[in-house]
């Protein structure tokens, strides 16, 4: 089968084209440029174009044929970005002020792809949100200039049509998809007053009535909004710069929910610690969210933000839905060691767990069968290189630079939504050349005094298994009042039976064997409030401690007066612990 995609790489070697799945050679059609001056590299939104400035020129060629079509004098452009229908190229430079500290020339140039002619040029001082956000359609195009946001009309950049201004506009994002557009802005809190984020819909800006939805929140120096592709709801994680419980380096982050219906929530994550990821599924209607202190966890969430599916805990902090949807990857990269775990999304069954260690990068590819990961400077300096894997855990191809050069950015050539419908799932691993990347496991650190000795595990933390969050033989839909109250009925009789099973359990008569028995053969209850779920496993620890001083006082060990005191406390903390367990 013919090769559909390239993926461009960019670093010390040059720029090349590399052909993708199955034949993973270089591109004959494109030229490789070898200066090593390639500061950023862009495809059309469609894949059709493509365009890199190398230190001299902004070059944009058709990617198919690899005519050249036109070529600017940037050569210190660092930025490039297509318009969604390729009409505009937008490019930035960092802005300079003259010598005498007057105004430096404008440094945001949009330039017509056709003509090759600049339609506007913008003085634009950050290199942060440098560029110009458009409506899908190109109808509407939008920047923030000094906190209020700007809009103008079918790329006519000489005509500001609508402003929206309120405090202090600090962030905003254009909604995908067909009009009407909508757009989610930021404002941040000043002297007490809480931050908000506001919905509303293009051009009906004016009086505080006009706005779809807002959500306001005192916990928030800077937030994320994430629209979903249908345009009906924005998740915001809000984060602060620090934790003032000191609990954590990353700050305090919580995660909102905002519909264009006006609806709004806070999710409810069910454990603390910081939020690294969340991720919309391209259906629109649930998202995924990677959340809590290592080892975290994972949740999918529905629109009524109630848990769908919870992974457990494993080491990961990244998620990545294929464009179809039909598979989530959740990984651990950065500070972890590259673990991956391949999801199938409908039926929550675990596909493959590759391992790419060391990576910066992931990317679905547009087919949502492949996948690559890559290694890049300057976030790692060594071993750079990239990976081709298909998602059922083959490794189809690897490239490593020679050992003085780098590599800076790989990526896959993109394709509008619809182009690769999605597949039948599959779970055995597509056949591969190359032998399968099990990295060595690293052994962990043991001091000298321990090195001969029978490894004993010693886990500082329970692992969560993944359970199905949807009761079973549910559907969306809500119960009638009836089945409501059969379900009560029948969770009722099910406690009272697992009570009963419970006392029985508790017969004096128990040998040393069953008390010693591993504890995970017991469903964990839980009470639901993770405070109390964490004072009754504090309460059981003590217990268990005591239960082991009475064992070496029976064995006739002289006990210490501290331990004495506690083997006295057992009945209180024995009360203690019914009372909490019977919800008291």
């Amino acid at each position: 089968s013919s090769c559909l995609f390239t993926l461009p790489v960019r670093g010390s070697e040059g720029l090349y084209m590399v052909n993708g799945p199955p034949s993973f050679t270089e591109s004959t059609a494109f030229q490789r440029d070898s200066g090593k001056n390639c500061k950023a590299v862009a495809f059309s939104k469609d894949g059709s174009l493509f365009a890199w400035c190398n230190g001299e020129k902004v070059n944009i060629v058709n990617v198919t044929s690899a005519e050249l079509l036109c070529s600017f004098d940037l050569p210190k452009a660092v930025c490039l970005e297509f318009s969604p229908k390729n009409n505009v190229l937008a490019t930035w430079q960092a802005y300079t002020t003259a010598k005498d500290g007057t105004a430096g020339v404008p440094n945001l140039q949009l330039h017509d792809v056709k003509t090759g002619k600049c339609l506007k040029s913008f003085i634009q001082k950050k290199m942060q949100n440098w560029c110009p956000c458009w409506a899908d359609d190109e109808s509407i195009c939008a920047r923030n200039v000094n906190n209020e946001v700007h809009f103008f009309e079918n790329n006519n950049f000489n005509t500001i049509t609508n402003k929206l201004h309120l405090q202090k506009v600090n962030d905003f994002v254009l909604s995908p998809g067909a009009q009407p557009t909508k757009v989610a802005v930021y404002v941040p809190g000043s002297k007490g007053a809480p931050s908000f984020v506001r919905l509303y819909q293009y051009p009906n800006f004016n009086g505080p009535q006009s706005a779809l939805a807002n959500k306001s929140f005192f916990k928030a120096d800077k937030v994320t909004m994430l629209w979903n592709k249908k345009a009906t709801a924005v998740l915001v994680i809000a984060s602060t710069e620090v934790d003032k419980t000191g609990a954590s380096y990353y700050g305090e982050q919580t995660l909102h929910y905002i519909a264009t219906n006006g609806e709004s929530a806070v999710v409810q994550l069910p454990k603390n610690g910081p939020i690294y990821d969340v991720v919309w599924n391209p259906n629109s209607v649930e998202f995924c969210a990677v959340y809590g202190f290592m080892p975290a966890k994972a949740t999918v969430f529905n629109l009524k933000c109630d848990p769908v599916f919870d992974f457990g805990t494993g080491p990961r902090n990244a998620a990545y839905y294929s464009p179809q949807g039909h598979i989530l990857v959740l990984a651990g990269f950065g500070n972890l060691r590259g673990q991956m775990e391949v999801w199938d999304v409908k039926n929550y069954k675990l596909i493959s767990k590759p391992v790419a260690s060391d990576s910066t990068y992931f990317a679905w590819c547009p087919d949502g069968e492949h996948i690559v990961t890559a290694t890049c400077a300057p976030r790692l300096r060594v071993s750079n290189g990239y990976k081709i894997w298909h998602y059922t855990g083959s490794l189809l191809h690897s490239y490593e630079v020679p050992s003085n050069e780098e590599m800076w950015q790989v990526f896959w050539q993109p394709f509008l939504d619809g182009v690769f419908p999605a597949k039948a799932v599959k779970y055995q691993a597509v056949p591969s050349e190359l032998p399968s990347a099990e990295p060595k496991p690293a052994q962990a650190y043991r001091p000298p005094a321990l090195r001969n000795k029978p490894v004993t595990s010693s886990k500082l933390h329970e692992d969560e298994p993944p359970q199905n969050m949807k009761p079973p033989g549910s559907s969306d839909k809500p119960l009638s009042k009836t089945a409501l109250k059969n379900q009560r009925k029948h969770e009722a009789k099910k406690a009272a039976k697992q009570e009963a099973k419970a006392d029985a359990n508790q017969e004096p008569a128990q040998s040393s064997a069953s008390r010693n028995a591993p504890r995970s053969t017991v469903p964990a209850v839980t009470s639901g409030d993770p405070e109390v779920d964490k004072k009754i496993k504090n309460l059981k620890k003590k217990l268990k401690a005591i239960e082991q001083l009475k064992e070496q006082a029976a064995a006739g060990k002289q006990l210490e007066k501290n331990q004495l005191e506690k083997i006295q406390k057992e009945t209180a903390l024995l009360q203690e612990l019914e009372d909490l367990e019977l919800g008291l």
